[in-house]
């Protein structure tokens, strides 16, 4: 048994010893521990060391918001995580831990020079020191900074774990397993509701866990737990899940929860993953989080052996270890006076409680003197002997506001309490609101944002038998929202330990306030008089406090820090709290791992190739393939001995000559539909819709609100009421976002439905003279002869026996056709077309050829041949635009002084000087090569080939004032340092009259 350990205490399994390291050292601990509580009743309080000034550290909490005691852990090859919290992770055989932010040792760290340095690093330092001399920045200042910067060590190795994700729906999702948690499940449950309780423990209980004292019906507080837990389990409609937790609280009542699945297993079964996201969306929610005990604010209040009463209670009741054989007690609240009581009664050595109130109760005054426990009330604490462990606490009286001569009370722990936050931080999620309770001095629940009840602690009560009750109604409110019934339930509780407090700013001192180091936020190292600092240098938000220092923006979220620096910077402005404001609360809750949030998304599933149902036939075939925004795509397809030059000749060659067979499959489809479906398009694209009959097509341009291109694509009207979008294959999921951000912000009243239908067409592009011979055999119902189905035609039928929209259109200039079958026949139709296109000499080609033959036309590609500032009128396609219409997105900036305005760059073609030099896409242009340097860019080349039809390089380029430019010679430096002569043209090298369009 170790020094610490307490016979007849706690919840671990004392029949099941467990050995485990910490920094090489063997301990060890129970079944039940955690690494907190197992090196507690080895008398370790030392666990680690502070950010800044490299502080000795302790273990201050005993739960998921402790700021000091974070741990790596290594759970075997390759198994190492940085920042656990030691207070959450549990021990297991063979579980290495190491403590951080030290070297060359945790109790000898060189580190804490910055200690003996501390005015150096005043609040806000780094915006100060680090500015001059400037050219100290790269070679000095951010090397250092980055070697500095982060706590504990990022792993080396590739995770071997998996992580799981999964979606669940509830009537009821309860957080939180305290008293009033259960009682909202129980409530919930026994009404038929299908309930989720969940914890981030591995043990359900809450508060009930660390006071067995209070009995509950009769029962002792354990017993009536282990009845009600069994209770929930009988339920078919509950589900209870400990080691999770709700790390974030979305709209819709969406709870994003962690599921700790394996961090606690010595011996991992095969395949089962570490963690599983659960994504949970429930009718109701209810929030029973309960609060958080705030530390007291006194020099030297971080020295390991200082930690909350409440935790000291926790590891006592819990675990049953005692933090320390002769502590005090610092409080301003009767909670505090409860812990000092177990304690005692385990046989503790209590020294005193030191109270900062003059008045307390008589009864926690009576209990006190029958154990003989000295009373010091209305005194401070002004500072603490002892640096690795707490040795001594000097308090001293006040009297009418002045602070008297203080005296030393020798100790081995100090166990404050300041008060209690209730936990808000899942509620802030849903951006309802906060009120400021002045009797309490703390933020509550205001007005809500969601379905969502919060219960006991959370919303300021106080006492097992407030949170009961609390919980009850929560849930009957719960069920009841949903149109059920609950019946009432009513728990008679004994023994329950209420109380009431005061919160404070930092405690008064007898000595200089900018000496002391009274810290606020352990983990960032931030004190009372950094706050105070910030104040006096401006900061008057506290949102701007919380960035000038940092107080807060650590992992914990500010959830011990927040409200002790709220109430010190409002103490500094002269203001009321309220005034000063509250910080934002974003999630996760708690640190959570980024594999945790990719789930299954890892190594080769970390980013989904997605493959057309053709693709298998081009590999088969030996294409060598692109990665085209989410998609793999047949890039070109060699034949033996080709290199990609070679190959791209061929291909276009063959399709400009006979026939190409192009996989177009990637394209985005969406079906606009509905009885509005004409008035939306209007409102959307830059063209007219109106007039365009059923069956015909028309080039659509998308822009944004600032007038810049954002998409285009082909688009076909089916009916009068439906028309089928095409967009780049990039662009699907953004414009299909577009539609609907306007549709159901700006449009509402429009009858109007979006579909995305990209993955449900396979789209076959056959392009080239011979297009019509090879198609029109498989062709039924419908005409397909240049009369009757010309260019920018679209019609329904059947093609070799599939359902089909059929487009004649094209993406080369040649006669062309876009066959879009159901994508589960989509192969079957490309070796029906490939068989029969043998006689034609049939070419199948990829995007590298399709990339040539458009750009022999002069057809653009959004994204290559604009960047986010091309109008239609820079890329030469302001005839896209429907003069007469009275609106449409983007058309009010295109009247901008700066959209009309000379000089802007244009989209013009270039010719080399010399035929087969082919210009670096991305290479910049000059008007004189032999200009001084730094020299004056007026544009860059967007697309650039070598085209095998024209025997010659070709490119496109956007050009300052390129229109204006036309057959002048523009310079595009290489890499050599020489540059390249080109000539301005228009953009369209081939069949500029579009004869080939038109071909018979």
């Amino acid at each position: 048994m170790t020094e610490y350990r307490v016979e007849g205490r706690g919840r671990v399994n004392r029949k099941t010893p467990v050995r485990f390291t910490f920094d090489g050292q063997t301990y060890e601990g129970l079944k039940g521990d955690t690494v907190a509580s197992a090196l507690l009743a080895n008398g370790v309080h030392l666990m680690g060391r502070s950010f800044k000034y490299h502080r000795p550290r302790g273990v201050v909490t005993a739960g998921s918001e402790e700021p000091n005691a974070l741990v790596g852990t290594t759970r075997g090859k390759g198994r190492f995580e940085p920042n656990t919290r030691a207070t959450i992770q549990e021990i297991y055989p063979g579980l290495e831990t190491e403590s951080q932010n030290k070297w060359p040792s945790l109790k000898f760290d060189l580190g804490a020079i910055n200690d003996r340095l501390y005015m150096l690093f005043s609040a806000g330092f780094y915006y100060k020191t680090f500015m001059w001399p400037r050219s100290f920045w790269d070679s000095v200042y951010e090397p250092l900074i980055r070697k500095a910067a982060g706590l504990g060590k990022a792993p080396t190795e590739v995770d071997p774990d998996t992580y799981a994700s999964r979606y669940m729906h509830c009537d009821v999702l309860v957080v939180g397993s305290g008293p009033s948690g259960i009682a909202a499940a129980l409530t919930a449950g026994r009404a038929g509701s299908k309930v989720v309780l969940v914890d981030e423990n591995a043990e359900m209980g809450g508060t009930l866990l660390s006071e067995p004292s209070v009995s509950i019906d009769g029962q002792p507080a354990w017993e009536w737990l282990e009845g009600a837990m069994a209770e929930l389990d009988r339920m078919p409609n509950v589900r209870r899940m400990t080691r999770t937790t709700a790390m974030g609280y979305y709209h819709q009542n969406m709870i994003g929860m962690v599921e700790k699945l394996t961090d606690h297993m010595a011996e991992i079964p095969e395949g089962a993953p570490r963690e599983r996201m659960w994504r949970v969306r429930a009718r109701e929610v209810v929030l029973a989080q309960g609060a958080i005990e705030r530390p007291m604010v006194f020099d030297g209040n971080d020295t390991p052996g200082i930690l909350m009463a409440g935790a000291a209670q926790t590891f006592l009741n819990r675990f049953g270890v005692l933090v320390g054989k002769s502590p005090v007690v610092l409080t301003s609240h009767d909670s505090a006076w409860y812990s000092a009581f177990d304690m005692a009664d385990a046989g503790a050595s209590v020294v005193a409680i030191v109270d900062t109130r003059n008045d307390v109760s008589q009864a926690l005054r009576d209990e006190a003197q029958a154990r003989g426990l000295k009373t010091y009330l209305g005194y401070t604490a002004t500072g603490t002997k002892g640096r690795l462990r707490i040795k001594a606490l000097r308090v001293n009286p006040v009297r009418d506001g002045k602070v008297g001569a203080g005296h030393l009370l020798f100790c081995d722990a100090v166990l404050m309490c300041g008060g209690w936050t209730p936990s808000l931080h899942l509620f802030s999620h849903t951006k309802g609101s906060l009120h400021w309770d002045a009797e309490s001095k703390a933020y509550l629940p205001g007005k809500k944002s969601e379905d969502v009840h919060i219960a006991g602690a959370g919303r300021g009560l106080w006492g097992i038998a407030s949170a009961l009750e609390d919980g009850a109604k929560a849930g009957a409110a719960a069920v009841q929202s949903l149109g059920g019934s609950a019946g009432s339930a009513t728990y008679a509780v004994a023994d329950d330990r209420t109380g009431t407090g005061v919160t404070q700013k930092e405690l008064p001192t007898d000595r200089s306030p900018g000496k002391a180091k009274a810290f606020v936020d352990f983990q960032n190292d931030v004190t009372a008089k950094d706050i105070r600092l910030a104040v006096r240098e401006g900061m008057k938000s506290i949102e701007h406090v919380k960035r000038y220092t940092t107080n807060g923006m650590a992992t914990d979220q500010g959830k011990l820090s927040n409200m002790n620096g709220l109430t010190i910077a409002a103490d500094a402005l002269g203001k009321e709290a309220p005034q000063v404001g509250l910080t934002t609360f974003r999630p996760p809750y708690t640190p959570t791992t980024f594999g945790a949030f990719c789930g299954y998304h890892k190594g080769a599933h970390f980013e989904v190739t997605r493959k057309t149902p053709i693709d298998p036939w081009a590999e088969e075939h030996g294409a060598a393939f692109e990665p085209v925004a989410l998609w793999r795509r047949a890039w070109y397809f060699p034949q033996a001995g080709e290199d990609m030059h070679k190959a791209v000749a061929r291909e276009c060659k063959s399709t400009r000559e006979s026939v190409g067979m192009f996989d177009a499959s990637t394209l985005g489809k969406i079906e606009v539909s509905g009885p509005d479906a004409v008035e939306f398009m209007n409102r959307m694209y830059t063209n007219p819709w109106t007039k365009l009959g059923v069956g015909r097509c028309r080039y659509g341009l998308l822009l944004g609100e600032d007038g810049f291109i954002r998409d285009d694509g082909v688009i076909g009207r089916m009916r009068d009421d439906l028309f089928h979008v095409t967009t780049t294959t990039g662009g699907a999921a953004r414009v299909l976002n577009m539609m609907e951000d306007y549709l159901q912000t700006e449009w509402p009243e429009l009858k109007v439905w979006l579909t995305s239908t990209t993955e449900e067409w396979a789209t076959i592009a056959l392009n080239g003279p011979n297009a019509r011979k090879l198609l029109a055999p498989f062709v039924e119902g419908a005409d397909i002869s240049a009369d009757a189905f010309p260019h920018m035609s679209v019609v329904e039928c059947t093609v070799a026996g599939f359902p089909s929209r059929l487009f004649r259109i094209s993406f080369t200039g040649e006669l062309g056709f876009e066959i879009n079958v159901p994508a589960r026949h989509g192969k079957a139709l490309w070796e029906k077309l490939w068989e029969a296109g043998q006689q034609y000499d049939i070419c199948p080609y990829g995007t590298e050829t399709m990339h040539v033959l458009r750009a022999e036309k002069g057809y653009i590609i959004v994204g290559q041949d604009t960047d986010g500032t091309v109008t239609p009128q820079d890329a030469g396609i302001g005839w896209a635009i429907g003069k007469a219409k009275p609106d449409f997105v983007g058309k009010r900036s295109l009247q901008r002084p700066d959209i009309v305005a000379p000089g802007r760059k244009q989209l013009v073609g270039l010719l080399t000087e010399d035929p087969k030099t082919v210009l670096a896409e991305g290479a910049q242009i000059v008007d004189d090569p032999k200009q001084a340097k730094p020299m004056k860019m007026i544009g860059h080349v967007t697309s650039s080939y070598w085209s095998e039809t024209l025997g010659r390089s070709i490119a496109m380029a956007v050009v300052e004032g390129g229109f204006d430019r036309m057959d002048s010679t523009l310079h595009i430096p290489t890499e050599s340092g020489d540059a390249v002569p080109a000539k301005v043209t228009g953009t369209v090298f081939y069949d500029p009259a579009g004869d080939r369009l038109k071909v018979e």
